[in-house]
């Protein structure tokens, strides 16, 4: 059946090609922006998260919502400020869109919500489900804050779909872009201990997770948004370098030296996350792709 979805955060990396997929499908897409633009077969409405203000209009006939919205992670040092802001932006965004159902009754009826694998915090090599514990940190923190508002939506009785996303493999966009940058350079080396696990997603397989979430109304929780075989930080390093004939210094980047170079922020590329991906596939769902060399020979074909 084809719904009517309201978008937040849809001109991130993620929300552009989740749009064109789901038009392709045959559903109606409204987004909600700070800023007026022009998308095609899109309609477009404006909202304020940090002054609470929002068209109410960008309900109209809309049953699903998929909340993208957020400030990004590591685009600027992590000060006081820039700590609370990435955590309002997730927070108050979700408040401001339950109160507009509220004030509004409008019948919506799924919440599909990203969050992201930060919600462990850093757990070495523990194996990793949604059932295990949040842990701790400022990622932890902000993801458990994240969610704990998205669950608030229960009191409404929405089904509220959760993914738990990792590191996005797209091209010349989000965190690989900022990866691969050194390698291309010649400077690639593994951060920190280089043992890190590094829960890795193609962004085809993230569009298809958000698509069945909508389709499927047995998608109901939290799902760890990753493909079933994470790998070690210098695992990902040598295989991007393999893609772009680049070698890998047999030196690592010492996690001191990150934090000189990026502060508290550092804790971004040295948490180790070793997620499973089994109640993902227990849902039937089917990666395109599942292991690490065949996502980023797609990639860097392109």
């Amino acid at each position: 059946m084809k719904k009517q979805i309201l978008i937040t955060g849809a001109t991130g990396l993620v929300g552009k090609k989740l749009i064109a997929a789901l038009l392709q499908d045959g559903h109606t897409i409204s987004i909600l922006s700070r800023k007026n633009k022009s998308l095609k077969n899109v309609k477009v409405y404006l909202w304020d998260v940090y002054n609470k203000q929002i068209d109410p209009a960008c309900l109209d006939g809309i049953d699903t919502i998929i909340h993208l919205a957020g400030e990004p992670i590591a685009d600027k040092k992590w000060t006081k400020e820039r700590k609370q802001q990435i955590i309002d932006s997730r927070v108050m965004s979700t408040e401001l869109l339950y109160q507009t159902i509220r004030e509004t009754q409008t019948p919506v009826s799924t919440f599909i919500s990203a969050s992201a694998v930060g919600y462990y915090g850093d757990r070495e090599d523990e194996i990793l489900t949604e059932e295990s514990t949040n842990g701790t940190g400022f990622m932890a923190r902000c993801c458990k804050l994240w969610e704990d508002a998205v669950d608030e939506g229960k009191s409404l009785s929405l089904r509220i779909a959760k993914f738990r996303i990792g590191f996005v493999l797209a091209k010349n966009d989000g965190a690989l872009a900022s990866l691969d940058k050194p390698i291309r350079f010649f400077a690639g080396a593994p951060l920190g201990t280089g043992k890190q696990w590094i829960p890795w997603v193609h962004i085809d397989d993230i569009v298809s997770m958000f698509k069945l979430a909508v389709d499927h109304p047995t998608f109901e929780g939290a799902y760890n948004a990753c493909a079933p075989f994470p790998v070690t930080n210098a695992t990902l390093t040598k295989a991007i370098a393999k893609e772009l004939h680049r070698p890998v210094w047999p030196l690592k980047v010492p996690e001191k030296i990150l934090e000189m170079i990026l502060g508290k922020m550092s804790v971004v590329v040295t948490l180790s996350t070793n997620t499973s991906a089994q109640k993902l596939l227990d849902t039937g769902f089917i990666f395109k792709y599942t292991h690490l060399e065949d996502a980023l020979a797609d990639i860097y074909s392109k």
